[in-house]
């Protein structure tokens, strides 16, 4: 299921960026379990495309869980690695991710706000109403696109991007999404991803100033097919 230089789904490549729909399973970058990162894969193949010698620059914009599948931008180059890092800060990248969920949310569209507080321990965030000590504050919107028979399709929008957020959020309400075992799933999806994709992404190119607007294709299985 790991992406490879063979593999690799590129939404969008220019001089100073290149946008990669990740698969389950990719980490963003290099972590502790030693795993070979999405970066490097990214790495292969600029070099390999572009013949280029030495090593090839590649920055980390943002991240997304290693379940998570969707929309992941690189820099490839350290003026626009700078610009997108502040534009991240700044909240100007708009992100819009799917999320398939098993229980329908009593409310169709609602704005969910709570503290949310990481255990590094277990590597999982607690959602509060009030504010605790550690706690960072999380709002995200959602409304629902399709009911299934056992299944809502909810599109989500961040307004902060806190561990774990939607994923942690969205259990909160009793809407858990599919395969996730961390949050409350009964079951995990044979290939151990999560069933929530980062959608969309809408930001200005930071070099050219374009507007570059993009939409990740869902994963192909019988549940993300029944939603589109």
């Amino acid at each position: 299921m790991h992406s490879t230089k063979e593999n690799l789904q590129v939404l969008h490549e220019d001089n100073h960026i290149i946008v990669i729909n990740k698969r389950a399973g990719d980490i963003v970058q290099g972590d502790k379990t030693g795993d070979k990162p999405l970066s490097d894969v990214v790495k292969e193949y600029i070099k390999d495309k572009y013949n280029k010698p030495g090593n090839v620059f590649l920055g980390t914009v943002h991240r997304l869980d290693r379940p998570t599948t969707g929309i992941v931008i690189y820099a490839r180059t350290s003026k626009a690695l700078e610009r997108l890092n502040k534009m991240l800060r700044d909240k100007t990248i708009k992100k819009t991710y799917w999320a398939i969920v098993q229980q329908q949310p009593k409310k169709a569209t609602d704005t969910l706000t709570n503290y949310l507080k990481k255990n590094p321990k277990n590597n999982k965030s607690t959602a509060f109403t009030k504010e605790v000590e550690g706690s960072k504050k999380a709002i995200l919107h959602y409304k629902t696109l399709k009911n299934l028979d056992n299944y809502s399709l909810l599109e989500v929008d961040l307004e902060t991007g806190r561990h774990h957020q939607i994923r942690v959020q969205l259990s909160n309400i009793g809407a858990i999404i599919k395969g996730d075992l961390k949050y409350g799933a009964k079951r995990s999806n044979k290939d151990g991803s999560i069933h929530l994709h980062a959608r969309k992404i809408e930001f200005t190119h930071p070099v050219s100033k374009e507007l570059i607007k993009l939409t990740a294709p869902t994963p192909s299985d019988p549940i993300w097919d029944a939603c589109l």
